[in-house]
């Protein structure tokens, strides 16, 4: 049952109703095991946090930021702050140091909680920067800290300050006076074209898309949950409220690329994630069917067919299987399906969302034919995350973003551009007036920069408008469509579509390392380093030739006609890549200028 009590009483309701049956699991490292935590120890540890910040004199309102990967300690240092209507800011634990001190200085933070050695370093130097930063407070016990360093605090330590309920009135009173109106959140977007801004999450906004969201997918307290993409991402954060507002447990996964591991050990019934890790998934399945022997691949193969006839074209479109499919595919269920989702983790799969970008169609498909139930969504940090999703028991056609939530009014403006009301959608930017009037109408609809268009019910997505490149012929691409049907070959690990004022589609491609050099073992080819096995010519003409045929179904101005492949894949360090690994088109254009410039040269 949804609890819809305030952010600020959550845990300590859940606790009331769940006792000591475990709310969180993290791994120690250490002892190389899972620990629990049960509601009632969560619920001790975010009141040990607001009367520790209390003690520190935070005021109501005031920002709070929270520098760490994914951490439970992330969890009690939130929900501590809602208690006393104070603001939690996350900043992506890979975040530079100069975006550090800029969203330091525009929240004027005085206290950071920082993860491992890497944010304590970054957030030092910045309080050595930004004056309004008092404390550091550092949640791993093996960070070494700064000689200088006078101030900061262990994790452990500032605990200690809050323990005995020394505010407990103070607690209760600002519980009590807590406006649906104040902020929780501010949540700093990536900045893919420009400088990044604060978007202002109120209570309302995170009250109301717990509400819109539960009608739309069947959680309940037995789900277990995974926890793979960042806190900071507005996608996981409001998807894990709506989990501890069920009565979920959350199995808080710290490094990314543990993921697969976690997956086998805890076997999630559900987990948010990208459109990035299917693909990993999807290219990793065809690859063990193309090396397996005759026999395996032609059972494979075939299980997959009956599994994208039973679940994609009959399941998914609110059909009912012939009963010579339906008996079929539950014998393979039983066998081959099962062991495919046991080898993946996702034998106990109950959903899966997905959302943050395109998802290629071929991907799509095979996760469905695996019989994994992936749940396609559209949101933004704007709208507190989702937007539409896959409803359960409803009609789903692959390719769209699912059904609108309920309180969310969609409508389309110029240019079909996707405008956004409601409760879960922000009133503005911090501190941001006219950046937040470019971006809202005054009939107060928020504008996505996102165009699409619905059909019967279902929301699709057509490209991104800011995004749209114009060819010095006048014709229209767009990069994403092209770059979605292409990176789903095995031997591409990224691509970006070059067009803009250009007169033809050329592309910087990130080939699959491994398997290049394992293409070049098969033929031959001698190099000295990956910078010459990438210039080889039969290897780009490889390359070109998959790409022809991948992008038949495209007009003749989209196709790429030109590409140069990369030595080195895109970077967070070098600025090509957001805090979300999304494409920074203009680090890219001017950083690869020499690369791009040869491709269009007589």
């Amino acid at each position: 049952m949804l609890n819809l009590q305030p952010l600020s009483k959550l845990i300590a309701s859940q606790a009331e109703r769940y006792g000591d049956r475990v709310a969180l699991r993290y791994r120690d490292y250490n002892l190389g095991v899972w620990k629990d935590i049960s509601w009632n120890e969560f619920a001790r540890r975010v009141r040990a946090v607001s009367n520790a910040l209390l003690e520190w004199g935070v005021g109501v309102q005031e920002n709070v930021a929270v520098f760490a990967q994914n951490m439970v300690e992330n969890l009690f240092v939130d929900f501590g702050c809602y208690s006393i209507r104070a603001v939690s800011i996350p900043f992506y634990a890979t975040s530079s140091e100069s975006q550090v001190q800029y969203m330091v200085s525009d929240a004027s933070v005085r206290y950071i909680f920082v993860g491992e050695q890497y944010q304590y370093d970054v957030a030092f130097r910045v309080m050595q920067m930004c004056h309004t930063v008092k404390r550091i407070v550092i949640t791993d016990n093996t960070v070494k800290k700064n000689p200088q360093d006078l101030v900061s605090v262990y994790f452990d330590e500032f605990i200690n300050l809050g323990e005995g309920d020394k505010h407990a009135a103070e607690i209760e009173r600002r519980t009590a006076e807590l406006q649906k109106t104040d902020l929780a959140n501010i949540l700093y977007t990536s900045g893919t074209t420009g400088v990044s801004k604060g978007v202002m999450l109120t209570h309302l906004m995170y009250e109301a898309i717990l509400e819109n969201q539960d009608p739309a997918l069947p959680l309940s307290d037995k789900d277990v949950i995974l926890n793979f993409l960042p806190f900071t991402h507005v996608f996981e954060r409001a998807f894990s409220y709506w989990c501890i507002a069920k009565g979920c447990t959350l199995c808080v996964n710290l490094k990314p690329s543990d993921v697969l591991q976690s997956l086998k050990e805890i076997h999630p019934t559900v987990m948010c994630s990208v459109p990035r890790f299917w693909e990993k998934v999807y290219a990793g399945v065809q690859e063990k069917i193309r090396t397996s022997n005759k026999v395996q691949r032609a059972v494979l193969n075939d299980a997959l067919k009956v599994g994208h006839a039973y679940n994609v074209e009959y399941k998914m479109r609110g059909l009912v299987p012939p009963l010579a499919l339906r008996m079929k595919y539950k014998l393979l269920e039983k066998t081959i399906i099962a062991l495919l989702k046991k080898e993946l983790g996702f034998e106990r799969g109950n959903f899966f969302p997905v959302a943050g970008s395109s998802i290629p169609r071929e991907v799509e498909e095979f996760v469905h034919s695996a019989g994994i139930n992936m749940v396609s969504g559209y949101g933004l940090t704007e709208s507190t995350a989702t937007v539409a999703c896959a409803w359960h028991g409803k009609p789903y056609t692959i390719g769209s973003v699912g059904r609108p939530l309920k309180g969310v009014q969609v409508k389309f403006g110029e240019n079909n551009e996707i405008l956004l009301k409601g409760d879960t959608i922000t009133k503005g930017y911090y501190r941001k007036q006219e950046v937040t009037e470019q971006a809202i109408d005054s009939e107060g609809w928020f504008h996505t920069g996102d165009a699409g268009y619905m059909k019967n019910g279902e929301l699709f997505l057509t490209d991104r408008i800011k995004d749209l490149f114009k060819t010095s012929n006048g014709k229209y691409i767009a990069p994403q469509m092209i770059e979605t049907k292409l990176v789903v070959d095995r031997h591409i690990d990224q691509i970006v579509i070059i067009a803009d004022k250009r007169k033809f589609v050329s592309a910087l491609v990130i080939p699959d390392y491994p398997a290049l050099e394992d293409l070049a073992k098969k033929r031959g080819i001698a190099y000295k380093d990956m910078a010459d096995l990438c210039s080889n010519k039969d290897i780009n003409q490889f390359y070109m030739d998959r790409i022809e045929t991948l992008q038949q179904e495209f007009a003749h101005y989209e196709q790429v006609k030109r590409i140069t492949l990369l030595p080195e894949p895109f970077s967070l360090a070098k600025g090509e890549l957001t805090n979300t690994l999304k494409i920074k088109r203009p680090v890219i254009n001017e950083n690869y200028a020499r690369e791009i410039e040869a491709m269009y040269e007589e």
